[in-house]
């Protein structure tokens, strides 16, 4: 009697990397690690799109950072960053000790906290208006009328706010042919906090419509359906299940606000600056700018820019933690 020979089973593509780049899986069925080589392989269409992105922001944005090492020194454009003299920590004495970077400092901190409360839940409070309503092609065109100002620069902006609320703009004209008295908004430091801040609500308010929308889109009609056959009302179905459905997002948007709160619009306040003047417009972008550009002091604003890079990103992680204690993941999360 002859016995049949036991032949070894023939390994499967599965079984190894397989030439197209394919994620390989082991023979006990877990999923194979592959090379270093393979992923660039797999993804070489990806990386070849992404590196024009990644060339840009390498040149614009962390090659200059080399520049940073004038804050320790004298600098002088004809004497290069090597050949200027050597100044230690002089010039971050005087960024800490100059008035006018205390008052830049000041007026920034108060523009942050006042757009964080008026300006930033606008957008949450109009997306939810315009997803109660059920007409798709009313919502669309709300959704565009306000997102349009998005795309105007600040020179439009601000001349548009000039010819409404300026001392010869339309509003002030109306009032005097009607005997009252007129107005100037547009020169008022009183009230220029509240002009700044409905310009950005004007100009903005629609690009953060599309992101709390898009937030919303993700959410199942079915909950809504289920919670009404529960016996929910519209503000208890909104309370549960459409601001949860928010909240990380408000929170990922929150934490990017606050890296950014030292960097406020530096057009929008630029622009306005001689009208209102600079006691109350100067924050610390136009401070960093006329002390570099206009005044030549290159390391002294150099020094200035740094301490405000150092605090944002100070804000960014802070923020970043105590989104992590609440349970959200924020900008990231270690893994």
């Amino acid at each position: 009697m002859t016995v049949p020979l036991l032949h070894r089973r023939r390994p499967k593509a599965s079984d190894a990397e397989r030439p197209d780049g394919a994620a390989a899986t082991a023979p006990s069925g877990q999923p194979r690690r592959l090379s270093r080589r393979a992923q660039i392989a797999r993804d070489r269409s990806l990386l070849i799109m992404v590196l024009p992105a990644v060339v840009l922001l390498a040149v614009f944005a962390y090659v200059p950072m080399f520049g940073n090492i004038m804050a320790w020194s004298s600098y002088s454009p004809y004497q290069g960053f090597f050949g200027s003299p050597w100044v230690g920590w002089e010039n971050f004495e005087r960024v800490f000790s100059n008035p006018l970077f205390l008052n830049a400092v000041g007026n920034t901190l108060a523009i942050t906290a006042f757009q964080l409360v008026f300006f930033f839940p606008v957008p949450v409070f109009l997306a939810l208006l315009l997803n109660s309503v059920l007409s798709p092609r009313i919502r669309t065109t709300i959704q565009s009328i306000v997102y349009l100002p998005h795309f105007f620069s600040w020179v439009l902006v601000v001349t548009l706010f000039q010819q409404m609320f300026g001392g010869a703009g339309l509003l002030s004209q109306n009032l005097r042919q009607r005997g009252y008295e007129g107005f100037d908004l547009m020169t008022n430091p009183d009230t220029f906090l509240v002009l700044i801040t409905m310009q950005s609500v004007w100009k903005d308010a629609g690009w953060g419509i599309i992101i709390f929308l898009a937030a919303l889109s993700t959410v199942s009609p079915e909950l809504y359906e289920a919670a009404a056959v529960d016996g929910a009302n519209r503000w208890r179905r909104m309370w549960h299940i459409t601001l949860p459905a928010l909240r990380p997002v408000v929170i990922l948007l929150l934490i990017l606000r606050l890296g950014d709160s030292l960097t406020v619009g530096f057009e929008q306040l630029i622009l306005q600056r001689a009208a209102v003047g600079v006691g109350v417009s100067d924050v610390i972008d136009t401070f960093v700018y006329y002390q570099g550009v206009v005044y030549g002091d290159w390391s002294f604003a150099a020094a200035a820019g740094l301490v405000k890079g150092v605090v944002s990103l100070a804000l960014v992680l802070g923020a970043n933690k105590l989104a992590h204690v609440f349970g959200e993941s924020g900008v990231y999360k270690r893994a």
